[in-house]
């Protein structure tokens, strides 16, 4: 078998015994060639004659023989490694053509590449679940909340009387302190009901998950860990199951594992330190059927179930609720959603229009690269007309030419994969928060076969022009002119990819200002308050104080802001419960005072509510309007009193003085006094703010709050401190004030509320920063385009130049003339850019903010740009023209 296969090799490589068997079949030929020549003597013709005749019936010499070679091995693979040696070798003579070749090539693969595998990672790939399509997210959609918060007991009848979920369940985020194994920690967990995992198909690393048993309010307290709290607080021990765990100072019986390989980040789905059963949580909100409290759902459709007929199924029982709960469920619904487009919905469009401005770089690249080629090839004419007159065929001229290109193709095409790797690497490591599935992004299958189809694109996308124009050749007119005669035809060519080049590179250059200007504007949005020097932070409690009493619990969080106050540097602090703006948010339900009390829920208003202390407008920077804020006398024994923002006055208490007004609020029928109004805040982000249902905001007094809420706070508030200074010394002075009044209480989450609006416009900052690349890749090249073209240019016209400096023409006439070439390129690219870019640039309209998709001052400020750099590449090849020597010019010539 290994000698059969040997035996083939070495026929496919036409090596076996091929110098004997060409000196036999010449031997052959020259006997036959012999007797023609005896036959063509005897009929009478001269020597000369009759060897030319005989020649002819052979039909030539070298033909045959070739023809013969073909034959004896397989009839296409000894042309191609013929070609593959030959062009190797013909790369290796022009290593500086190569070099800039495959490097061109390779920063647009690359770029490709990269951008592909993160389409690849974040929408192509499915979910790491069992049949993802069956999975959605469930929400309830109420007035002010398309996506809201689902009510607990309404999810339970969701659960009971639904008829296309094959299960559904509930989870909610949720902070918890670990103490009792060495130094506190905070962990990030999450409260669910017992269908979680059994939904989503995922299954422990070890133990089981809950029971429904479990799931009920008094069972024994059980818990399920992740795997990397696992493996960094019991050292992967696998008898760690029946082990206990103390959160929040109450002792948990661990049951299972949670597999590293579950690390969604989207709502119900984020993956968490630890789990515990929904029916664990002491908020006493959870059995409200009016209440949110933050809860999200998950559910898996039964096989054959769209997700419209699910939306229906729900219209159906949601509809029944409302009629059995009017006063609180009627105008509440249930939106449903897939869980991919969950996770990757808002990143889409910014995803898509990276695939098509790489794309456009690659073009350059390619476009580029033809060019260089064409160039190229004028050099090489002679040779092409030697080989056609040789006998060489049309089609084996391009096909050497193609392989050539598909060589420097596949070099580029590993160079630029190695790039692709480091640069999505780079990238995500720079803006790890931009993009929802992170951890997924990387080479795989998919990759590859992209990196590989893209690399022979491009071969063959750049080398068909080029080996078109250099067969079409008259080599009669390359062998008299040196191959002169076509350099007409391909200066036309060049300049065609030049124009191309700038108007691609135009529309990238817009695309990347447009995302620029919008992010500068949105930087220059006033979000309500002044973020800088606020650090904010989560902090707890000791785990003795979780069930202590609410006064002592009042006590110790004015003891804490006491001592904070204190520490060198820091201006202001205060509490913050519930909402946070661009972070966390916290709403509620109210009427107006003297107006009857609305028959259900549908008819009250929203209101996003922040609990706060004395001095959070100081702490916060947020102005006060009239009227006044809270102070320390604002306490749970006095009357309670609120603060409105401007857009709540206006909406509610349109040309009146809201100062002494009330208004009731449903949680508890409680009434409100409004004591002041302050400015707007910008709650759900820069650009996003003026365009949600729910804006008008209520500030309440956080030592009002009842009783059973403030018995809450100890497992975790967000404090808000403004600062003088430096941030690291007064952070690290907080840091040790805490663990210095017990190490029992841990400091958590801490940032400033810049970095808080910086990660709202991450996915913005992601498309800017990357269009700003590939913008900056597209006018590079396109510059040496231009620059390779003029320079062309001057090597062609070196004896016209001499001719007309021999005439009287002045170096700076000559520059001009070669300028104008260039110049004349750009404009003419620039114009077709405009007129490209006027019509994509809409596809970015939801994407940039605070300018027009056709905003003139970005168009004409790129269009100057790139025909400075236009005249930048054109200064050099034109400048030298300008010194030829018109003697040397004429002489070489």
């Amino acid at each position: 078998m290994m000698r059969k296969l040997r035996a083939l090799w070495r026929r496919v490589c036409g090596t076996v015994d091929a110098e004997a068997a060409d000196r036999e079949f010449a031997d052959e030929l020259e006997s036959h060639l012999a007797m023609h020549i005896e036959d063509n003597l005897r009929a009478g013709m001269s020597l000369q004659e009759a060897r030319r005749q005989a020649l002819i019936r052979l039909g030539g010499v070298e033909q045959t023989r070739q023809a013969y070679r073909e034959r004896r091995t397989l009839p296409w693979v000894e042309p191609l490694w013929q070609d593959v040696r030959f062009g190797m070798r013909m790369l290796r003579k022009s290593p500086a053509f190569t070099a800039i070749a495959v490097v061109t090539l390779a920063l647009g693969i690359g770029a490709n590449t990269a951008i592909f595998s993160i389409v690849n990672g974040v929408l192509l790939n499915p979910l790491p679940f069992p049949h993802p399509e069956q999975l959605v997210v469930l929400h309830e959609s109420k007035p002010n909340f398309e996506f809201g918060a689902i009510s607990y007991p309404n999810f339970q009848d969701w659960q009971k009387s639904n008829h296309t979920f094959s299960s559904m369940a509930v989870s909610r985020g949720y902070y918890f302190s670990l103490t009792g194994m060495g130094v506190a920690e905070q962990l990030d967990g999450q409260f669910m009901t017992s269908d979680f995992f059994e939904t989503l198909g995922v299954n422990p690393l070890l133990g089981r998950t809950f029971t429904q048993a479990e799931e009920q309010p008094g069972a024994g307290p059980v818990v399920l860990i992740s795997e990397g709290l696992w493996r960094r607080r019991f050292g992967g021990s696998p008898d760690v199951l029946g082990k206990g765990i103390s959160l929040e100072g109450k002792s948990y019986s661990i049951i299972g594992v949670i597999p590293a390989s579950f690390h969604l980040v989207a709502g119900p789905l984020r993956s968490r330190d630890v789990y515990v059963p929904m029916g664990q949580w002491r908020n006493p909100g959870l059995t409200e059927r009016a209440a949110g409290m933050g809860i999200r759902g998950v559910a898996r459709l039964k096989p054959g179930v769209s997700v419209e007929q699910a939306n229906a199924d729900m219209a159906r029982v949601t509809g029944n609720l409302a009629n059995a709960f009017p006063d609180v469920d009627k105008g509440i619904g249930a939106k449903l959603v897939p869980l991919k487009e969950q996770l990757v919905g808002d990143v889409r469009p910014f995803l898509l229009v990276l695939m098509a401005a790489v794309g456009f770089v690659l073009l350059i690249a390619c476009v580029n690269v033809a060019s260089l080629m064409l160039a190229r090839s004028t050099a090489r004419m002679r040779e092409f007309a030697l080989r056609t007159a040789l006998g060489a065929s049309r089609v084996r001229m391009i096909r050497q030419l193609l392989t050539e290109s598909l060589m420097l193709a596949t070099v580029a095409g590993g160079l630029g994969l190695m790039l692709a790797v480091w640069g999505t690497h780079a990238g995500l490591k720079l803006l790890p928060e931009a993009l929802p599935r992170g951890e997924e992004i990387g080479l795989d299958l998919r990759v590859l076969l992209f990196t590989m189809a893209t690399s022979l694109l491009a071969g063959i996308f750049f080398g068909l022009m080029p080996a078109f124009k250099t067969s079409q050749a008259d080599p009669n007119t390359a062998l008299k002119e040196g191959g002169r005669g076509a350099s007409g035809t391909r200066h036309r060519a060049q300049s065609v990819f030049v124009i191309a080049e700038i108007a691609i590179a135009l529309v990238l250059l817009i695309g990347a200002g447009l995302m620029v200007r919008s992010l500068k504007r949105l930087w220059s949005v006033d979000p309500g308050f002044n973020p800088r020097n606020v650090l904010t932070f989560g902090y707890t409690l000791p785990p003795s104080m979780i069930h202590g009493n609410p006064d002592a619990i009042r006590a110790a969080y004015r003891s804490f802001d006491d001592a904070l106050a204190a520490i060198p540097g820091v201006s202001a602090v205060s509490q913050s419960w519930g909402g946070l703006p661009m972070e966390g948010d916290d709403d509620t339900l109210f009427w107006l005072d003297g107006q009857p009390k609305p028959a259900n829920t549908d008819g009250m208003y929203g209101t996003l509510i922040y609990n706060v202390g004395p001095d959070y407008l100081k702490a916060m920077g947020i102005p006060l309007q009239r009227g006044r804020f809270f102070n320390a006398h604002d306490d749970e024994r006095s009357p309670l009193v609120g603060v409105i923002d401007d857009v709540f006055a206006e909406k509610y208490f349109p040309g009146q003085d809201p100062i002494g007004r009330r208004i009731v609020l449903d949680d508890r029928g409680r009434t409100m006094e409004i004591v002041g109004v302050v400015g707007h805040v910008k709650q759900w982000g820069l650009d996003a703010d003026d365009a949600h249902p729910l804006r008008v905001q209520l500030y309440m007094a956080w030592m009002q709050s009842p009783d059973d809420f403030v018995g809450l706070a100890p497992s975790g508030v967000n404090a808000v401190v403004r600062y003088t200074g430096s941030l690291t010394s007064v952070s690290d002075a907080i840091r040790h004030n805490i663990e210095q009044g017990s190490h029992q209480q841990i400091v958590y989450d801490a940032h400033t509320m810049e970095s808080a609006i910086a990660d709202s416009l991450a996915e913005r900052r992601f498309a800017m920063v990357l269009l700003g690349v590939f913008a900056a890749l597209a006018l590079l090249l396109a510059s040496v385009g231009i620059y390779g073209v003029i320079a062309y240019l001057v090597g062609q016209r070196t004896q016209e130049i001499g001719i007309r400096m021999a005439l009287g023409a002045q170096r700076m006439d000559v520059l001009r003339l070669m300028l104008w070439e260039g110049m004349r390129l750009a404009l003419m690219g620039v114009a077709i850019g405009v007129v490209a870019a006027l019509a994509l640039t809409r596809l970015m309209t939801k994407m940039i903010y605070g300018v027009s998709a056709t905003d003139p001052l970005t168009f004409s400020g790129v269009a100057m740009v790139l025909m400075l750099a236009a005249i930048a590449a054109c200064y050099f090849p034109a400048l030298k023209a300008a010194r030829v020597d018109p003697i040397q010019a004429l002489r070489s010539e």
